[in-house]
């Protein structure tokens, strides 16, 4: 199997991995794609060094947080929460058990994360162990606990705040 084979597989198999990343990091559909993009070519550029030290999977999550979270600085502009459309909906996951009043209040209180806190909701959210998290965000994995512990409490307040 060529280089290029083996690097469109890895991608289809992994899409919502740069899907979820874009869509946390980028606020209006042109960012996203140009995102995507970005991720894309960074994952071609650096696909030779993927060494299998840790799945494939992780290895894309590390790439796509990097390039997303150096994008996102380097537009320098204030991250702003919209609903996604409805093929990237797909991507991402099924939202149908989500009522769009409860949608909205969880896109408003991860709006109000910062982007190290949005990252680790992500791994989170993908189900990545608190080692896993640590790992690809070169933390502890007890900081990574406790910034979890407060995430979750800041999105109660949110929650909270915004049903007032």
């Amino acid at each position: 199997m060529t280089k290029e084979n083996r690097f469109t597989h890895a991608i289809e198999e992994n899409k919502g991995i740069i899907y979820k990343a874009a869509s946390l990091f980028a606020s209006n559909l042109q960012d996203r794609e140009d995102l995507i993009q970005e991720i894309t070519i960074q994952l071609w550029r650096s696909f030779d060094s993927f060494k299998s030290m840790s799945t494939l999977s992780t290895w894309m999550y590390r790439v796509s947080m990097n390039v997303a979270i150096y994008h996102r600085k380097k537009s320098r502009r204030a991250i702003v929460t919209v609903e996604l459309e409805t093929d990237l909906a797909e991507n991402i996951g099924n939202t149908d058990s989500i009522d769009d009043e409860n949608w909205t209040i969880l896109n408003a209180s991860i709006a109000n994360l910062n982007l190290l806190e949005r990252g680790i909701l992500l791994l989170y959210l993908e189900a990545k162990s608190h080692q896993e998290i640590a790992d690809l965000l070169g933390m502890s994995k007890t900081n990574i606990g406790t910034k979890l512990g407060r995430i979750k409490q800041k999105l109660k307040r949110n929650e909270n705040n915004n049903k007032k």
